[in-house]
């Protein structure tokens, strides 16, 4: 798959559902909190609210889904919890991938890998590579990732391989570099669990990415949860620098 268009350049094509959703999953551990569990079996509870969710966006047709699993700065966490998620992802891996591939989807995972355990870089490879020819939809989990080190590693990578560009470039001479370059950016955020923030998450492709906020823990995001982030994205006026008029305008000519 080629460059898509960038939101910045020109202006992408807008549907009422969105083609491309990205999600902070927050409140796994104030889930657990609040039930006197540990945090871990917030995380847990968390992984099968993905499940529903992967669901609920191929049924609604979202192409994309891209997750925030664990940034690049989720290693201060306490060690206990850090172990934990690890071993969690790991056997998403080993339980969730086949099942992925039978319902043809794409797996694809972004982030600076060189912290993780070999084994567990070994299976992020393996599920990629099955999963690489499906087209139905696309999974991508965000792991060791941040939205600087993207933007900084694309820069890095394309001066080390087109050096003469050290003396000036474009976004278009970047834009194949950084994670997702072949994907659509993201229609809509969604971050849960009352939180404002973007968290240096896709800094760089969310540029006019619609954002939504909720208050719901991500243990309890539900379709119809999801159902109603969509229906605030559909009332959403998506001008990408245009004024009011000039959309309203060109929808009576497209009327015409």
């Amino acid at each position: 798959m080629g460059l898509l268009p960038s939101s910045t350049r020109s202006i992408p094509d807008i549907s009422d559902v969105p083609r491309h959703i990205a999600v902070i999953m927050d409140g796994n551990g104030r889930w657990a909190k609040q039930r006197f569990m540990p945090r871990i079996m917030g995380h847990q509870r968390g992984v099968e609210t993905l499940r529903e969710v992967i669901r609920a966006c191929r049924d609604l047709g979202v192409e994309y889904l891209t997750v925030f699993a664990f940034s690049s700065e989720n290693w201060r966490r306490p060690l206990e919890e850090v172990n934990f998620l690890m071993s969690l992802f790991m056997k998403m891996l080993e339980r969730e991938v086949a099942n992925l591939h039978r319902n043809d989807i794409r797996l694809r995972i972004i982030g600076d890998r060189s912290r993780f355990d070999p084994k567990l870089v070994q299976a992020m490879t393996a599920a990629e590579q099955l999963t690489a020819g499906n087209k139905t939809f696309t999974l991508t989990v965000a792991a060791n990732y941040g939205g600087r080190w993207d933007v900084m590693n694309a820069v890095q990578t394309m001066l080390r391989e087109q050096p003469g560009l050290a003396q000036g470039f474009s976004e278009e001479d970047l834009t194949p570099y950084l994670s997702l370059s072949d994907e659509p950016e993201p229609d809509l955020f969604i971050r849960t669990g009352g939180e404002q923030r973007i968290s240096n998450f896709m800094l760089w492709q969310l540029a006019y990415t619609e954002l939504y906020f909720t208050e719901v823990l991500w243990p309890e995001f539900t379709r119809q949860e999801l159902e109603l982030a969509i229906s605030s994205y559909r009332k959403r006026e998506r001008r990408f620098g245009r004024t009011s008029e000039q959309l309203k305008a060109r929808r009576e000519g497209d009327d015409a």
